[in-house]
Formats: structure tokens, sequence, C-alpha cells
């Protein structure tokens, strides 16, 4: 995967959620010359990318309708989609008070999908930006350098009952991350401690670490088979280490060039102090037993 982004001058826009990863979007978007309009999901978006893009809105997590009359009135014919939204929001007592949906996100939710998995939302998402002329990007274009490489990342090995493990939960996690359930399964001593689904992987981490209170457990997370660039490309970060050195886990096990680590340096060092692996495989390699 090239590291340089080729200079342009399309304006492109980015869709906001929660965490780092939009900023390093930007940033890699104006060091190839964009003019980059943000759209900042209001309680998730962080307040520095009003000051360092071109152009910036804040705009509630349910109004799909607003981004897109933003990105159109900034002539923005591509946009990106970073950062995460807890989709546990769109459910629960009174949602549609508190997320007020517009006409557009009542449209996509109740008319457009046939299920409400993650893919089939977002799929329908990007159909309408295409509707009204702008083309949906992989996520991962202005941040090639932050895909992860293959190989053991951190000094220390996995042991032969780690490497089992981690193929025994790599064909596991493929095989949800294909029916679009999750992406991520614990596991220790090839037994299954949790999946993740709704959730999302940090909730998972503590409820693994609640169910496996000794420790010493791996965390498997990989792209879907098919994965679709654009949108729920599965990430990592120093927060991930954090919360699985506070849950007991050992070894993180990551799919090579299809995963996205945040600030990878400061991850892998705080995965050193904590004593957690950190293995990056490609999908079409056997985990070595």
């Amino acid at each position: 995967m090239p590291s340089v982004v080729p200079k342009t001058s399309t304006r492109i826009g980015v869709i906001a959620g929660a965490g780092r990863f939009p900023v390093l979007v930007l940033e890699g978007a104006k060091r190839a010359g964009c003019h980059v309009t943000v759209v900042g999901l209001r309680g998730l978006a962080d307040r520095e990318l009003a000051a360092r893009a071109d152009v910036f809105h804040w705009a509630g997590v349910a109004r799909i309708g607003r981004w897109i009359r933003i990105l159109r009135r900034g002539r923005v014919a591509s946009v990106v989609l970073a950062g995460s939204v807890r989709k546990t929001q769109m459910y629960g007592r009174l949602r549609l008070l508190r997320l007020l949906p517009d006409w557009t996100a009542l449209k996509i939710w109740f008319l457009k999908v046939s299920d409400k998995r993650n893919d089939s939302v977002l799929t329908a998402v990007a159909d309408e930006f295409a509707r009204h002329g702008i083309i949906m990007q992989d996520c991962v274009k202005y941040t090639p350098e932050q895909m992860a490489p293959a190989g053991v990342l951190t000094r220390a090995q996995p042991s032969k009952a780690q490497l089992a493990d981690a193929d025994f939960g790599w064909r596991l996690a493929k095989e949800l991350g294909r029916l679009d359930i999750g992406q991520s399964v614990a596991v220790k001593e090839k037994e299954v401690i949790a999946v993740e689904a709704i959730e999302g992987t940090d909730r998972m981490i503590e409820r693994a670490g609640g169910l496996c209170r000794h420790g010493g457990w791996s965390l498997i997370k990989v792209a879907k088979p098919d994965q679709d660039m654009r949108f729920d490309v599965p990430t990592v970060g120093p927060d991930t280490i954090a919360n699985l050195a506070q849950h007991g886990a050992k070894m993180l096990v990551i799919e090579a060039d299809r995963t996205l680590v945040i600030d990878r340096e400061p991850m892998l060092a705080a995965a050193t102090d904590a004593g957690i692996i950190v293995l990056s495989c490609r999908s079409e390699d056997r985990i070595a037993t």
C-alpha cells in the first residue's frame, strides 16, 4: 500500500464520529492538498477538527439530510466516513426524541434497508450520498500509513498455546464478520469467552474480563471476508490496549493491511508495558502453531 498520496485540489468531505481517526484523515487530506469540509457529529467528534478544517459544521448523528446539504453547499463530490458511532444509540426508550432524525435518516432506517446490520445501513447511506452526486471513498484513502503491517509487532513472542488460540479464534471471527455480526472474539485455551455484537469491541472486552477473571485470554479482531473499506474497518489504538490490560488480556491479534492502528508507536509501547503481545496476520496465511 502506498505511503504517499498524490497532490490534488479535490474538495472532500469528512463525516467525523468519535475518536482520533477523523483528525488523522483530516491531516492526511490536507497533506494531499485537499480542501476539507468536516461535518462533526454532535457529542462525538473532537472539537479540534473545527479549528483545522477548511469548513466545519456540527450535525446530529441522525441528521443525514443535513450532512448532504452541508456537503453540497461546499461543492463536495466525495466523502469519507471516519470515527466511531455507538450503534446502541439507535435503540432504547424515546430514541426518536433523543436522536431527532430527519426525513432522510428515517427513510433509510425504515424503508431502505431489509435489516439493521452495519453493512446494510451504511451501504444505504452511501447510496443516498451517491444519489446526490457525492461518492463515498475508502476511509483509509488518506491514511495508508496507519494500516497494520504483518508480523509480531511487540518484542515479546506468542507462546505455542497463544498461537493455537489465535488460529482457533481467527476462523471464528472471520465467520462472525461474514455474517456481519461483529469483528472480534475473545478466546482462552480454544474456548470462546465472548463474541462482539452490537455493543462494540470495548464493551465486549469488559464482558470478557468479567467472565475470565484469571486473565490470560486473547482478543482476535479481523476484517470481514468481503470488507468494504469505505466503512466499519477494524480499528485499534492505545485505548484498546488500556482496556485489554484492565481486563486481563495478554494478546491482541489483528489483520495486517486491513486494520487501522491509531498512534502505533504509543500503542505498542503501552502493550509492552502491559505485557500484551500484538500479533498481525494476513488473511490468506494460516497462523502457525
